[in-house]
């Protein structure tokens, strides 16, 4: 479900999926705009059973903008962000993982397809793009130790591996349903790890 929780501690439920047609486990949070409208993600349920991106309205009507689809995939763990003509950009885990954008006309484009004779796969996180349009990530598989990176993916489509977790003694790998990434404004990225360390890392 989506809810509210008011400074009071007051708790208002504002949609619980029901599976078909609008989705079910939504893992990851949600963002809001400017209006007050809520977009988020679900990895299962919708049209084909294969996970949605839904909008919230204020006043608490629930639309589906994308469902997952045989020919597109699905398998969305992480949530959205949103750039400022309205275009929701995230992450999908089918086959071996893709990058997407969302028009607020509801079209979907895939920005890149990961490939497991290419490099790194399954995009599990979430995404954060710069004021240049660039988006950056992490992956569960690829890299050296097999582990996962941190990645770029630029304008132009093209994917820079920026990091690869080394496993061995340190044991590095963003593993989890969604580590999503911040960015500060000198560029620097800050995750998390579920291992390494003691009980796992912030980096």
């Amino acid at each position: 479900m989506v809810y509210k929780l008011e400074p009071s501690g007051r708790e208002t439920v504002l949609h619980t999926f029901p599976g078909t047609p609008d989705g079910s486990s939504p893992y990851a949070g949600v963002i809001s705009d400017s209006a007050g409208n809520l977009y988020g993600t679900t990895y299962s349920g919708g049209a084909q059973g294969m996970g949605t991106v839904y909008e919230i309205s204020a006043a608490g009507q629930e639309t589906v903008l994308y469902s997952g689809q045989p020919s597109t995939g699905g398998g969305l763990y992480a949530g959205v962000i949103r750039d400022e003509a309205g275009n929701l950009y995230g992450t999908a885990t089918s086959a071996d993982g893709f990058v997407f954008r969302l028009s607020p006309s509801g079209k979907c484009t895939v920005l890149y397809t990961f490939k497991n004779t290419l490099g790194p796969t399954k995009p599990e996180g979430g995404l954060v793009r710069d004021p240049q349009g660039n988006l950056y990530g992490t992956t569960q598989n690829g890299g050296t130790a097999n582990l996962g990176v941190v990645y770029k993916l630029g304008t132009t489509g093209t994917l820079t591996v920026l990091y690869a977790f080394p496993g061995a003694a340190t044991n590095l790998l963003p593993f989890g349903p969604s580590p999503t990434l911040i960015q500060d404004q000198e560029g620097n990225l800050y995750g998390t790890t579920a291992y390494g360390g003691t009980g796992g890392m912030a980096y």
